[in-house]
């Protein structure tokens, strides 16, 4: 059994806890990959608190988490909700739920380049600023992060498959209409697993915003697409701040172990009975 974790654990050192270990040291450095790096202590994360762009960019990570994480963790839901049942094409159906998420993140991200172009576009009849316009960009973030919810879709269907086939068959003798039975049975049962998708999907989509910001908005309007991943990219390799990059990468970090800590203390919760 060690032997066959080997594998898992060695890639784990190499591609997590290794760069967690150089990134926390580089933090505390001033390095420009030019010259040797210097010891600067805590001035790195003193300039978080001065830097507008660095809260720029973290307001703009809270408005897409508040809007994106909600619809695809409704979309998910909702798929695995209509196709859960055995029927005929129901594989390929779910295959095409999930297929957007195998494709390579700047393909997707340049498909919707071509979908949203003003000029020739076929969504541009919508008449929306999808690139001049702060919440058209916004939108069309949104909208690419949309497409990409197979992992949450396949842990969605697998919650609602585990659950006992006789329910709706007593909901039905019971009287119960398939909206009641939705809403008082089906979905607090799936609740604690859809409460770990959300939180998985919190800490997953402060980093899915990097490529479609990057290739579809370019950052823009002023900086209206502007996230705390691209404020890393911006502040390593566009003005060789390598320690600062650091400094907001284990801000990031913190941001996603609080909300796996937060998750992990409510499932604990309710496996004693604890938690409502």
């Amino acid at each position: 059994m060690r032997l066959l974790l080997a594998p898992f654990v060695l890639g784990a050192l190499l591609l997590v806890a290794l760069p967690a270990v150089v990134t926390f040291a580089v933090a505390f450095t001033d390095w420009n990959l030019l010259e040797p790096a210097a010891f600067v202590g805590l001035e790195n994360f003193g300039m978080l608190f001065d830097d507008p762009i660095l809260h720029g960019a973290l307001l703009n990570s809270l408005i897409f988490l508040a809007i994106a994480v909600p619809l695809r963790l409704a979309i998910a839901t909702g798929a695995a909700l209509l196709l859960h049942r055995p029927a005929r094409g129901r594989a390929a159906e779910r295959s095409a739920v999930y297929l957007p998420t195998v494709v390579p993140d700047v393909a997707f991200a340049l498909l919707f380049l071509f979908l949203l172009n003003p000029l020739y576009g076929p969504l541009s009849w919508l008449g929306i600023e999808w690139f001049t316009s702060a919440g058209g960009a916004m939108a069309a973030i949104v909208i690419v992060c949309l497409f990409t919810i197979g992992e949450g879709f396949v842990v969605a269907l697998a919650a609602r498959q585990e659950l006992p086939g006789d329910l709706d068959a007593i909901a039905r003798l019971e009287g119960a209409s398939r909206r009641f039975t939705l809403r008082r049975v089906t979905l607090p049962l799936m609740r604690p697993t859809l409460g770990l998708l959300a939180a998985r999907d919190l800490a997953y989509a402060l980093h899915l915003t990097f490529v479609p910001a990057l290739v579809v908005t370019g950052t823009g309007p002023d900086r209206a697409t502007f996230f705390l991943p691209n404020a890393i990219y911006e502040a390593a390799f566009e003005d060789l701040r390598y320690g600062y990059a650091a400094a907001i990468t284990l801000v990031l970090y913190a941001i996603t172990i609080a909300i796996l800590l937060v998750a992990a203390r409510s499932v604990s919760g309710r496996r004693f009975g604890l938690g409502r």
